[in-house]
């Protein structure tokens, strides 16, 4: 897409605006109309996105929270770490989501066209 846009500058040299080809524009319109995509991402960084997990150092912390939390043994701090972890988790997998679907419509639209 970033072939597809130039910049409008003024005097100064300051981007003021911005010209889109109409295959570009269209798409950006089209898209936009649907919230869960992930409008402004390359293909690559979708893909990255799709397949990204937590940090090794966090999985394991994740894994032994579990487990003692499965024996009703942690700590308070421990519980708020492991809620923290659970909503990055949560969060991680939303956008994975979303990154999955974005591709999903940007491989459909190619082949329609």
């Amino acid at each position: 897409m970033s072939d597809s846009v130039q910049y409008v500058t003024n005097a100064q040299g300051e981007k003021v605006g911005v010209l889109l080809d109409l295959e570009t524009y269209q798409q950006l319109t089209n898209l936009s109309v649907d919230s869960e995509l992930l409008i402004g991402l390359n293909l690559d960084e979708l893909q990255a996105l799709a397949e990204s997990y937590l940090s090794p150092k966090a999985q394991i912390q994740l894994q032994e929270l579990l487990i003692k939390n499965s024996e009703n043994d942690l700590s308070h701090d421990e519980t708020e770490t492991l809620d923290r972890l659970l909503v990055q988790v949560d969060q991680l997998n939303i956008l994975k989501t979303r990154a999955r679907y974005t591709l999903n419509i940007f491989k459909n639209k190619q082949q329609v066209a």
